[in-house]
This record gives C-alpha cells, sequence and structure tokens, in this order.
C-alpha cells in the first residue's frame, strides 16, 4: 500500500513538473514574441521635444516604457527667414546644443543637434552628414547606445541615418513634406524619396501618404494616429472645471486647439462666426500666418496657445469643436490628431472634407462655408461632451496603435529570417 501510495506520489509530482515546464516554455514563448520592441536603443529623429505632444511624442513616451530613446531635435525642414520666431527659435536650438544631452523625462535623452535645415544645397547636405554624424555619435557613445533602432519622422534623417549602423531603420511618415508652403518643395522629396527607398519598415499615418510611399518602398504599412484616451475623456469628468476665460463667454461656444496656420480656412471660420453672432468662436493656439481677418469679427477670441494639460478641461467648455483645414495636397495627406481628441473628450465634431477626416465616419462634414454653417446646427442638436460620443474612440489609443506596429516589426524580422532560410 505503501508503495503504491508512494507511486502515485511521484506521478502526481511528474505531471505538476511537466505542467511547470509546459507552463515555462509557454511564458518563454510570449516573453521572446513579447521582445519585440522591447530591451533596445532607439534614436528618433522628430520634431524639438518642447513642443506640444504629437504622434511621435506619444508614441516614444510609451516605447521609454521597455527601450531607452535618444530624440534628435528638428533638423529643419526650411532656410530659416528674418523673422522675429525663426530668430528666437535659432537662439533658443543654439542654447539648447550648447547644454548637450539632457533626459527630460526617465529612458528620454533630448539632443539638440547643430545643421544647416539648406536641402538644396549639396555643400549643405555634406555638411551635415558630416557634423550630424559625429554629433549623434558622439551622444550615442555618451548613453552607451550600439547599433540601434533609427526612427525617424523627418526627412532630413536621410543625411545620418544609415552612418549609424542601425539595427533596423524605421521611416514614420505622418505628413507630405514637400506639401507645406515654406518648404523647397523638390529638395525635400529628393531627400524623402531616399529615405523611403533605404528604410527597412516605412509606417504611414494616412491612406494617400500609404499609397504614395509603397511604390517607392513594397516594405509600406498603414497605422493610422491614435488618441490619448485617458486624458482627454477627462472633459466627461464632473471634476474637470472649465477655465476661467472661456466659461463666461456667450453661448454656443464653437472651438478649436491647435496651430493657426496657412492650412487653416479663416474664411471659413468668420463665416461661422458671423452665422451665429450671439455665440462665440474659440481659438486656442500659437499662430504662424496673418489672422488680421479674423480678429476684427467680434465673437472670434484667440486666446493663445494653451499647456496641453488644460486642453481637456477647455474642450469642456465647448459645445462644438472645429476642424477647419483648408482642402489641399498637404490636408489630404494629413491625418489631424485633434478630430481623435475633440471625440474622446465626447464632442460633436465639424470638419472639412479632410479623407482621413471623413473615412473616420464620426464626424460631420462641411464642403463649403454654407454647409460648415448648417453642420454647427445640427451638431447644436446634441451639445458639448457626450459620454456615448467618447466610447466610439476608445478602442483608438496609442498603446493600440504601438501594437500594431510592433506586430509590423515582427512580420518583417519573420520575412527576413524566412528569406535566410531558404
Amino acid at each position: 500500500m505503501t508503495q503504491r501510495t508512494g507511486e502515485a506520489t511521484d506521478t502526481l509530482e511528474a505531471a505538476k513538473a511537466t505542467r511547470m515546464a509546459q507552463t515555462k516554455r509557454r511564458r518563454g514563448k510570449r516573453r521572446r514574441a513579447d521582445a519585440t520592441l522591447r530591451g533596445r536603443d532607439i534614436v528618433c529623429f522628430a520634431n524639438d521635444w518642447d513642443g506640444d505632444p504629437l504622434s511621435k511624442t506619444h508614441l516614444m513616451r510609451l516605447l521609454a516604457r521597455d527601450n531607452r530613446i535618444l530624440w534628435v531635435n528638428s533638423l529643419g525642414n526650411r532656410a530659416p527667414r528674418a523673422s522675429t520666431h525663426d530668430l528666437r527659435r535659432m537662439a533658443t536650438k543654439v542654447l539648447a546644443a550648447v547644454r548637450g544631452v539632457r533626459e527630460v523625462e526617465k529612458n528620454i535623452h533630448v539632443l539638440a543637434p547643430v545643421a544647416l535645415p539648406l536641402f538644396a544645397s549639396e555643400a549643405a547636405r555634406s555638411f551635415n552628414r558630416a557634423v550630424l554624424t559625429l554629433q549623434v555619435r558622439r551622444a550615442m557613445g555618451s548613453l552607451g547606445f550600439s547599433r540601434p533602432i533609427v526612427w525617424s519622422f523627418l526627412p532630413a534623417a536621410e543625411w545620418v541615418a544609415r552612418s549609424l549602423d542601425p539595427e533596423l531603420l524605421i521611416y514614420h511618415c505622418v505628413d507630405e513634406f514637400s506639401a507645406f508652403s515654406d518648404a523647397p518643395a523638390e529638395a525635400v522629396a529628393e531627400t524623402e524619396a531616399r529615405l523611403v527607398r533605404e528604410a527597412d519598415l516605412v509606417i504611414t499615418s494616412a491612406q494617400k501618404l500609404y499609397e504614395a510611399k509603397r511604390l517607392l518602398n513594397p516594405r509600406t504599412v498603414l497605422v493610422r494616429h491614435g488618441v490619448d484616451y485617458a486624458h482627454f475623456s477627462k472633459a466627461l469628468s464632473a471634476k474637470t472645471v472649465v477655465p476661467g476665460d472661456l466659461a463666461g463667454l456667450p453661448k454656443p461656444v464653437l472651438g478649436f486647439f491647435g496651430l493657426l496656420a496657412d492650412w487653416v480656412d479663416q474664411e471659413l471660420i468668420e463665416e461661422v462666426a458671423r452665422a451665429f453672432p450671439r455665440g462665440s468662436v474659440v481659438l486656442l493656439g500659437r499662430v504662424r500666418t496673418d489672422v488680421s481677418r479674423l480678429r476684427r469679427v467680434p465673437n472670434i477670441h484667440l486666446l493663445g496657445p494653451r499647456p496641453y494639460a488644460t486642453l481637456p478641461a477647455y474642450a469642456k467648455g465647448f459645445d462644438v469643436a472645429l476642424m477647419p483645414f483648408r482642402v489641399n495636397e498637404l490636408t489630404l495627406n494629413a491625418n489631424p490628431l485633434k478630430v481623435r481628441e475633440y471625440l474622446a473628450a465626447g464632442l460633436p465634431v465639424v470638419s472639412t472634407a479632410v479623407p482621413e477626416v471623413v473615412r473616420l465616419g464620426l464626424c460631420l462634414i462641411a464642403r463649403d462655408g454654407a454647409s460648415a454653417v448648417e453642420q454647427v446646427r445640427k451638431a447644436l442638436r446634441s451639445p458639448g461632451p457626450r459620454r456615448w460620443r467618447s466610447e466610439k474612440i476608445r478602442d483608438e489609443s496609442w498603446e493600440a496603435r504601438l501594437e500594431e506596429i510592433r506586430g509590423h516589426v515582427r512580420a518583417l524580422r519573420a520575412a527576413r529570417a524566412g528569406a535566410k532560410a531558404g
């Protein structure tokens, strides 16, 4: 009896050990699968870190949970002008360059390089290749980086990307850079084309970008923008207080936040404002174009830039959110981040016919000023933040978008491994 009991115990223990081994193997497989874009050094070429959070900021902050990031500030998309804004920006860049590499958040280190934003000059490109390579390699050396993933959101990274001996070169294209009105279009397009061809993976954020870039590189994928849902859904919270400079304005409040540049349709904004003279049109953001026509309209309020942290509180005070972009080559390729932010805040959105906004299927679309007025009237039937609207965008988080990207990187590596094995 004792022997049989001992044998039964041994069998149970063996079965338990087998199950534990199988569990460990499964966990090990998951860990290996999940190692994609984890435990790596990433050199990211993007906008200046100190600007408003954009797609690249959200993604790199998520990646910094499991990787080390060297964020290289903007290399420029055009030659500077003798304007107050450009002169101030140049001075800021010089001071930042003198400071060297700085850690701005855990695992995110920022380098402000010195470069000549002169795309059309071969001499300038040669200078930039040499000087940028030296600066970035020195920063990598100080952080102990080697064979990094190079992840660029800017065409200008072509000057230096391959010289860094990257494990993987990713070009993440979120705009048609040659279509910016102040960019040297031909030179920027040529620079970008070289980067697209060289990249191991090209990620695009809009259908039109995807269709254009895949003609140059078959390893091109479409990953649309996500949204900081937890942040913007605070507009639905009873604890969120509408700021005083907005709370006292006459209703309805038709709101916009973002950069006021030449791609914003001021004529449409004015027509909407004049159609609702007892209401208020509120514009939050930096101004990079002449807005004198808007300043002449008494119920248009240009409140200037506001901190990102306060945007949900301002959104709570909006009755309708506006996305008044002109439809041109730049915006045909754009995927405006603010639309998903408005929706996460639960707001009704009236937008011009930007293709990516139309595809989203959650906004009221205006083809001109008159139809914008009519769509605002429709939106006012259900004004302000509503939970049911916010829920429709919940699953489009930046975390979900990063998992999409991880899937594309895994597929790329699997295809390469298969090609080597073959």
